[in-house]
């Protein structure tokens, strides 16, 4: 299916993480449908990136920000717009469960939000001009943890919480101008930072056996690559009477009965 993305220009914020995570992978699912990949992040890893894409001969663009930073996102948007001159789909990916719970302090839990939330407000509201000379869409990519709790991460849950927020609200919010947004919801994907995290673990293998266990669908994690499928198809016109919704990649983690599990597994 020809998802219609070609020489779109797509802002993807969180898109220099390790690779294999899942903003690196969107971007180079990005480029293979023959968009243009825009990477919006702190980590320098973003330069490599955008130039391993361009010697493809894809017209990719890195800007270095650091997104807790209204300043540093409204430079970021004047620069890709000086170069592009349009923005045609905004993905917000930042996410870092951070572990900002009940005893952390006001600004460790400030910095949670700032981080998970607020950059996704910020980017979307210095991108809109543009969004609406195009009629573009957002995409925000959310956490089960805002539906389900997770436990000692106040921070990142209530942040997430207020991304499925921000995506219904936007998405009234901006009908007028036939913007679409949307959220995808991830439970367990097998990233490079949950296996950073996994090795911190007493007995990590047993807990990663446990946890591959109760997902309903074959027992496993989420690939990224299957998380970056589904973000290309809401952004594209294949998508284009889709909006306000909450899209779950999880193998049926969140919703299916669990009595399921012992049956596939």
């Amino acid at each position: 299916m020809d998802l219609q993305l070609k020489d779109k220009i797509v802002v993807v914020s969180g898109s220099a993480g390790k690779q294999g995570s899942i903003g690196e992978t969107i971007i180079n699912r990005l480029a293979d449908e023959g968009a243009i990949p825009v990477l919006v992040d702190r980590n320098s890893r973003g330069f490599g990136y955008a130039e391993a894409l361009q010697k493809k001969g894809i017209d990719a663009l890195f800007v270095q920000t650091d997104v807790t930073d209204p300043i540093e996102i409204e430079n970021a948007v004047k620069t890709i717009v000086a170069k592009y001159g349009r923005i045609d789909a905004v993905i917000n990916n930042v996410g870092v469960n951070d572990g900002a719970g009940l005893d952390s302090t006001y600004e460790e839990f400030m910095n949670s939000l700032k981080l998970n939330v607020v950059s996704y407000f910020l980017l979307v509201k210095y991108a809109l001009p543009y969004l609406k000379e195009s009629k573009g869409n957002i995409l925000n990519i959310g956490s089960k943890v805002a539906l389900t709790g997770q436990g000692g991460t106040s921070g990142y849950a209530a942040a997430k919480g207020g991304v499925l927020g921000l995506t219904r609200e936007w998405a009234v919010d901006l009908i007028q101008y036939e913007i679409r947004s949307n959220a995808i919801i991830i439970a367990e994907s097998y990233t490079p930072a949950y296996e950073d995290w996994i090795k911190t673990v007493p007995d990590g293998e047993v807990v990663l056996k446990k946890i591959n266990k109760s997902i309903p669908l074959k027992g496993r994690m989420t690939q990224t690559e299957e998380i970056a499928d589904t973000a290309l198809f809401i952004i594209s016109d294949r998508s284009s009477h889709t909006t306000g919704q909450f899209v779950f990649v999880d193998g049926g983690y969140v919703h299916l009965d669990r009595a399921l599990i012992n049956d596939v597994n």
